[in-house]
């Protein structure tokens, strides 16, 4: 069953045509799309949820027995079914100028999700984004990157040599690299660079934090330094590098959202530093974070997925024993006394 399939199941879902199992099924899917709302669905995302809509639907579509039965409809639901049948691709991969990523209940700490500035220079597209936007850009080999927010990329305007030389000159970013053996693909972060054939992988390096790391999802990697030995990553390793001591650390990672799980707008800490933290919330939603308390130097884990940014602020401060106000753009952490 082909998307215009699955176009008329919804059709007849508005219509109260729709088996028992048809409309829990779509009702599942119109809260799941909902949910992602505030962040960019990429490409990969809604393919997924499309085929598990086909395939379950599909299971269910030989099923005689029709439903005709009353429900209450929220008016999102209606909407949705309507932009789902009228074009609900193009509504869901492009994020819109009403998309917002923050407490609703503080309407000055919104900001519009604004697409990335693209410029050519000296042979080079430079690719920059603004906070709390992310921006896909789809290379000439084949090869793919999203970049997050308040980050920088330089990529060739066609590959020329032996190498596809890419440089993530501030931020983060993740690839998935189409394969060619005879052009290794390297992208420069800072001091160091990572070299595939072949791979997905993610690097994290933002000036304002400490560390540069480079994780492993899929294939082989080698990262280089200057000064040190190269290192080799196997899939599920991360390695960390010290901008300041200048030392290296390879660990593991269970989950790929740990990694990656910004793409699909979650907020995801590891032992993250302070800096670490700040960085990530001030880029996702715009906002300011001034700390007026001393304790800094403290490591912070946690999950965030559908929570809004009060939520999320609450959550940390409550969990290092601090308070917190929120003024316009501006987040003020303090002391409790």
């Amino acid at each position: 069953m082909d998307i215009e399939q699955i176009k008329k199941v919804l059709e007849r879902y508005t219509q109260n045509k729709c088996t028992t199992e048809e409309i829990r099924i779509i009702e599942q899917w119109f809260a799941s799309i909902n949910q992602h709302r505030s962040a960019m669905i990429e490409d990969d995302f809604l393919q997924e949820q499309l085929e598990e809509v086909r395939m379950r639907i599909q299971d269910q579509i030989n099923t005689p027995e029709i439903h005709r039965r009353k429900r209450n409809w929220r008016p999102w639901i209606y909407t949705a079914t309507a932009a789902m049948i009228t074009g609900l691709i193009a509504f869901t991969l492009w994020p819109t100028p009403e998309t917002n990523l923050v407490n609703p209940l503080h309407p000055a700490v919104q900001s519009a999700v604004v697409k990335a500035n693209k410029v050519i220079r000296n042979g080079y597209v430079e690719v920059s984004t603004t906070k709390g936007s992310t921006e896909k850009v789809v290379l000439a080999d084949g090869s793919t990157i999203i970049v997050n927010s308040s980050s920088k990329l330089r990529y060739p305007e066609k590959f020329s040599g032996k190498n596809r030389s890419i440089y993530l000159d501030e931020g983060e970013a993740f690839f998935k690299v189409a394969e060619d053996p005879t052009h290794p693909f390297v992208v420069h972060s800072g001091d160091i660079a990572t070299t595939a054939l072949g791979t997905s992988f993610n690097i994290r390096a933002y000036s304002r934090e400490k560390k540069i790391t480079v994780a492993l999802l899929t294939g082989k990697v080698k990262v280089d330094h200057a000064q040190k030995t190269p290192v080799i990553l196997n899939p599920s390793e991360r390695l960390s590098y010290d901008r300041v001591s200048l030392s290296m650390a390879k660990t593991t990672f269970e989950k790929e959202d740990d990694i990656v799980g910004w793409k699909h707008g979650f907020l995801v800490f590891k032992d993250a530093s302070y800096e670490e933290l700040v960085n990530e919330i001030e880029n996702r939603y715009n906002v300011t974070v001034i700390n007026e308390c001393e304790a800094k130097e403290w490591n912070y884990t946690g999950f965030f997925k559908d929570e809004n940014l009060q939520e999320i602020i609450e959550t940390i401060c409550l969990t290092k024993n601090i308070s917190y106000t929120i003024k316009n753009d501006t987040i003020f952490l303090k002391c409790k006394n």
